[in-house]
């Protein structure tokens, strides 16, 4: 049969790759957090509380430690006071309609000519430099506000937060430590995990963001998992030739912990009870052609 005639040759090449994909043995995997990352803090302190311990599940924003904080404390009290006080601006507000009122009697006075102008334009001047101090007192009331804002953020910074929701899989530092550069605990991000999985180069065509893969987790009753496929490296190391992919592996309620061995496969079903199929493919001007597929490959085309 001439298969180049026929069109089928182009046909067979597509799906090499995926039927030579499903008869190989299931490949080594490895089960990782999805991130974890060390967390310090920002300014230099002394450990005053911690807040949880190793193994502990912690929020996105949950406080995990705080840090010696009386100066900024005092400092943030200030502020409110400050950011509070109403004495200054209703005082300037006050002073500011005086001065309105004044310069309506003097308008009208001069409109009857009872006054000179030179009383009427110190009643003007009068009005102006107390509305120049209403908008100074405004100002200066915006200007406390943001000094509280300043004072709240120094506070907020003698207080570790976990990034993200995750489970704390090492405290490095206890009550009464001087924090400078090092970290105090690492924040390992367990749902969902994060599955990396090396292929032979032969697979790169069939393996591709969206492709899904089934996960067999090396764990006491844990069951075949399908996932699909998040990143594919985009990069085949010559030494090896293989690349690697990442597929993302949900892990509600924390089901399955980090850092198990794994099997991965291709198939999503079992190669024996999957039974060929016939693929249709169609030419402009000519019948219709099938081709019954199995599932290994055929060895050679006869041209």
């Amino acid at each position: 049969m001439n298969w180049i005639r026929t069109g089928l040759l182009p046909l067979v090449l597509v799906l090499a790759p995926a039927l030579h994909a499903a008869s190989l043995q299931p490949l080594g995997c490895l089960i990782e957090p999805f991130s974890v990352s060390d967390l310090g803090s920002p300014v230099v302190g002394v450990i005053e509380q911690m807040h949880v311990e190793r193994g502990d599940r912690v929020r996105a924003g949950q406080p995990l430690a705080t840090l010696r904080n009386d100066v900024e404390r005092m400092s943030m009290h200030v502020a409110e006071g400050r950011a509070q006080g109403l004495g200054e601006l209703k005082a300037a507000e006050a002073n500011a309609e005086l001065g309105r009122q004044k310069l309506a009697r003097a308008l009208d006075l001069a409109g009857q000519s009872f006054i000179s102008a030179q009383a009427l334009e110190q009643a003007r001047a009068e009005a102006l430099v107390a509305e120049n101090r209403l908008m100074q007192a405004r100002e200066q009331r915006d200007i406390y506000a943001r000094e509280q804002e300043l004072a709240r953020a120094q506070l907020n910074l003698r207080t570790i937060r976990s990034p993200s929701n995750g489970v704390v899989a090492d405290r490095y530092m206890s009550v009464g430590e001087r924090v400078e550069e090092k970290p105090i605990f690492r924040i390992a991000v367990v749902d969902p995990l994060r599955v990396e999985v090396v292929l032979p180069a032969a697979l790169y065509p069939a393996v591709r963001a969206g492709v899904p893969m089934k996960i067999t987790p090396d764990f006491p009753g844990a069951l075949p998992r399908i996932v699909t496929v998040a990143v594919v490296d985009q990069v085949i190391e010559g030494a090896s030739n293989t690349f690697r992919a990442r597929l993302s592996l949900p892990n509600a309620n924390n089901a399955l912990p980090a850092g198990l061995r794994c099997k991965a496969d291709l198939a999503t079903q079992d190669t024996p009870a999957t039974p060929p199929r016939a693929i249709k493919r169609e030419q402009p001007g000519a019948a219709d052609i099938h081709l019954q597929v199995s599932p290994r490959l055929p060895s050679q085309p006869r041209l």
